[in-house]
């Protein structure tokens, strides 16, 4: 399970451009983050200005954890030859 630190700032006056800006280190510690944003958001435990730097945050996040994807894809993609299979899902029930 990966540790993410608490999205939540200290005090609600603390949340600041650079949060939205900063990229995250990896795919799994962005959807981490954007989990807790949204579990924030939620539970209304955020101000008007939080929540708003939160969306864009999690505006941030989304669009980094999608062009993480498409890379992946792309490299699946050459990996079978420009050819994406479709997953059966026969092979996964009996093991093989």
């Amino acid at each position: 399970m990966v540790k993410v630190p608490s999205a939540q700032p200290e005090s609600e006056n603390d949340v600041g451009e650079s949060a939205v800006e900063a990229p995250p280190h990896s795919y799994e510690i962005a959807l981490a983050e954007l989990e807790v944003l949204i579990r924030q958001m939620e539970d209304g435990s955020l101000n008007l200005e939080a929540s708003m730097t939160a969306y864009r945050r999690g505006v941030s996040l989304v669009a980094y954890c999608r062009l993480q994807l498409e890379k992946a894809e792309q490299q699946v993609r050459v990996l079978e030859g420009e050819m994406l299979k479709p997953l059966e899902t026969n092979d996964l029930s009996s093991g093989v």
